[in-house]
């Protein structure tokens, strides 16, 4: 049975509270265990390329935010608006090119009614279920996850490898339909050691961004609007989805394959 590797990083807060963000976006990239040899040599070979472009150095973690909001270290680089948009550029038509598929789960806090709802537990739950789904139990899957939320996690995960209710699509009813194709915990890298949780960071952030604009009707973030505009949002999102990255079949209903709770 072939195994697929998945990596998972997060955009916003897993608590309840609305303060410090309105939802809570758990991105995965899954891919063949034999095409990760060859996604690692499409990464690697852009940050060698934006080294030599942009002295952007090649162990310097990509963190989208801190990188649009001109955080260090990423100020001290001192790189126009024109330039930032060639990094955004270079690494969305990088992933574009990867054998990878991309699953974004986003927990909508504004809709929770339940004080005790636990956003990051659901917000895997949902995850798993999608990938699980895709397996169809062709293939069994690992996964990694950034270092901070793997205890949770990994109680999530082994609990619905034993109870996982799902609803009818035509009824009210539930059936359990156990996770069969996780092997073993939930593990976790540090992001700076691991270009794909970086690459899990990129997607989910952009997806952030197009969810604050599509569904929230909010502006951009005052200091990522100095970088970019809506349009490249769009276009960002659009790319991916062009090169069939996105799992449309996650949510049907969605345009980019969104799956969002509470319904």
């Amino acid at each position: 049975m072939e195994t697929r590797i998945v990596y998972l990083d997060e955009t916003g807060d897993d608590g309840i509270t609305t303060a410090s963000s309105a939802h809570f976006i758990l991105t995965n990239v899954y891919m063949p265990a034999s095409s990760w040899q060859s996604n690692y040599n499409h990464i690697k070979a852009l940050r060698k390329e934006l080294r030599d472009k942009y002295g952007f150095h090649t162990s310097q973690e990509m963190h989208t935010k801190d990188f649009l909001t001109d955080k260090n270290p990423y100020r001290d680089y001192g790189w126009g608006q024109d330039v930032k948009q060639e990094i955004l550029k270079a690494f969305t038509f990088c992933i574009a090119a990867m054998d990878l598929s991309i699953i974004n789960v986003i927990i909508d806090k504004t809709r929770i009614l339940n004080p005790d709802y636990p956003v990051l537990e659901n917000a895997l739950k949902y995850t798993i279920q999608r990938i699980d789904n895709d397996s169809g139990g062709a293939w069994n899957y690992i996964i990694i996850t950034d270092s901070g939320r793997v205890a949770p996690m990994r109680k999530t995960a082994r609990a619905i490898r034993a109870f996982n209710p799902i609803q009818s699509r035509y009824s009210f009813e539930f059936r359990n339909q156990p996770i069969k194709g996780l092997i073993e915990d939930i593990l976790e890298k540090d992001s700076k050691q691991s270009y794909f949780i970086q690459i899990c960071d990129f997607v989910s952030y952009f997806v952030n961004l197009y969810f604050k604009l599509q569904y929230r009707k909010i502006s951009l973030p005052t200091r990522v609007g100095q970088t970019i505009d809506d349009k490249f949002v769009h276009a960002v999102m659009a790319a991916l989805k062009k090169s069939e990255r996105l799992n449309l079949k996650a949510n049907s209903e969605s345009t980019y394959g969104f799956v969002i709770y509470p319904k």
